[in-house]
């Protein structure tokens, strides 16, 4: 047995009695869509609602008296952070969580509540990785423990414990186990002990595509920075994985794959309207990349639905992301001349009967002659597009699609 599962096993007997043994629920939605057995362990109704509470419990609670009383410091994009504060909370540790601003305000306001008046929160940077700059001078300082989020192997051990209960509670080893990846911890926990235990296990990992960090270490066979990082999947948006957690997962078999953004909206959706379960952006990852794996009919397959602190005011974004993702919403430039029943013309000639304006802005004035104006339409049915954009080239109107992800679009939209 390799070292790493030995400290999973470990820390599933230290985390008892603290870390909530959350459900493990079959999905019938998931499973039909798939042919497959789908199941979600529900990290989401974890302390903090997130799986993070087992790593930063399992390495808090095995400091010595001096460390303790020199206290704690964590960076986190808002679960890490949770954990953090629970675990300083019940240990009696005095701890700081440094999180960057793009954190949701739900997040912030549970370190606060999980924390208490043992810990201080302090707020600032865009991304995670200055966050976690900050938490690392701090910690040089003043001598506090820093408590990482996914590089150490306490915090991966404790992480790893998900997969213990997995298998307990299925009673045996699935087929399939998909895991969201961030900065690789929790994937190497718990490939290091299904590993061990049980090798014939296919194990997924699966990251955001504008956050795909473990792939590019992978490729470059190391880790390395992400020139570009998409924010919105904030729970696993690591600008680079970790050095502890890159050869745990390196050699653990793991597949990897990618999820787009408007995917992972869409399966949010799903959860909340169809299975009545609320997941953020990485909570969703799992169960969204289902869709892409080829799977055997019947296979047993579990994912880890990692969290659920989703801020209800991302919604309007969600919604919006998973339309432009399913090809129901789209945007146009549209040059209109400056005289009566242009717009008019527009409506009769261009539109469908099922299609709707849900945007309509002005741009600029060019000229006295024409005005450039921003259209959304939102589509009843993907295939409705096509039709759309013939009647567009048919019009006399100069018409520019706005394609997601181009530089207008992000400029415009």
């Amino acid at each position: 047995m390799s070292t790493v599962a030995a400290d999973v096993t470990a820390a599933a007997a230290r985390l008892a009695g603290v870390a909530t043994l959350t459900p493990l629920q079959r999905n019938e939605r998931l499973s039909a869509a798939t042919g497959a057995q789908v199941w979600l362990k529900r990290e989401d109704l974890q302390v903090g609602r997130s799986y993070k509470l087992r790593g930063a419990y399992n390495l808090l609670a095995q400091l010595d008296e001096a460390e303790r009383a020199a206290g704690a410091v964590c960076a986190s994009a808002g679960n890490h952070g949770q954990g953090v504060a629970y675990a300083c909370r019940r240990l009696g540790i005095r701890g700081r969580v440094h999180v960057p601003s793009t954190t949701p305000r739900q997040k912030r306001e549970r370190i606060t509540a999980l924390g208490g008046d043992a810990v201080e929160l302090v707020v600032g940077g865009d991304t995670y990785d200055e966050a976690a700059a900050a938490a690392a001078e701090y910690a040089a300082s003043t001598g506090a423990t820093v408590v990482p989020a996914f590089d150490d192997v306490r915090t991966i051990a404790g992480q790893g414990t998900v997969g213990v209960e997995v298998i307990s509670q299925l009673g045996g080893a699935p087929d399939v186990v998909v895991v969201p990846v961030g900065g690789g911890g929790l994937l190497a926990g718990v490939a290091s002990w299904l590993r061990a235990h049980h090798p014939h296990v296919r194990i997924v990992g699966v990251e955001p595509a504008g956050a795909a960090s473990m792939a590019a270490a992978l490729a470059a066979g190391g880790p390395v920075p992400l020139a570009e990082l998409e924010t919105f999947v904030d729970g696993a948006a690591v600008r680079r994985v970790g050095d502890v957690s890159f050869p745990l997962v390196r050699d653990c078999g793991a597949e990897l794959t990618s999820v787009a953004e408007g995917r992972v909206c869409t399966e949010m959706l799903d959860l909340y309207q169809v299975d009545g379960i609320i997941a953020e952006p990485a909570g969703a990852l799992a169960a969204a990349a289902l869709e892409g794996l080829d799977l055997a009919p019947d296979a047993t397959v579990v994912c880890l639905l990692s969290g659920g602190n989703n801020d209800v005011s991302r919604y309007a974004e969600v919604v919006e992301k998973s339309l432009v993702h399913r090809g129901l919403k789209h945007y146009f430039l549209v040059e209109f001349p400056q005289e009566p029943g242009a717009l008019r013309r527009f409506l009769d000639e261009v539109l469908g009967p099922d299609d709707d304006i849900v945007l309509f802005e002005y741009i600029k004035r060019d000229n006295r002659e024409t005005g450039a104006a921003l259209v959304g339409i939102e589509l009843s049915e993907r295939e409705g597009y096509e039709p759309l954009w013939k009647r567009m080239e048919a019009s006399p109107l100069k018409i520019q699609h706005v394609a997601p992800g181009s530089t207008a679009y992000r400029f415009l939209v």
